[in-house]
């Protein structure tokens, strides 16, 4: 997959406060958002506030914790269609594709 952001997610990360107590995670939602957020960088997605892009499919494969660093990488096919990974090291913690609008 050409295209790589790394991510770090700081230790004080404020959606882990509650998820969960004494056992913190990234929640699913976060992760996917900056999936989302560098996938559509320069889109027309981005540019219309993510409309028109559609998640068809997420796979959850482990956690992230606070303090974490993950490698999102992703491929955009010229139909829009984008196949993503996040990586912890090297190992999936979320796969997925989704279809960028306006293509």
């Amino acid at each position: 997959m050409p295209n790589t952001l790394e991510k770090v997610f700081a230790v004080d990360h404020p959606a882990a406060r509650g998820h969960f107590v004494g056992n913190p995670i990234i929640p699913g939602a976060v992760l996917l958002d900056e999936v989302l957020q560098a996938v559509t960088a320069g889109s027309n997605c981005a540019q219309s506030g993510g409309a028109g892009c559609v998640i068809r499919s997420a796979k959850f494969l482990r956690p992230v914790r606070p303090g974490d660093t993950v490698f999102i990488r992703w491929d955009v096919s010229p139909d829009g269609e984008t196949k993503f990974e996040c990586l912890l090291q090297e190992q999936p913690v979320l796969t997925g594709a989704l279809k960028l609008g306006n293509r």
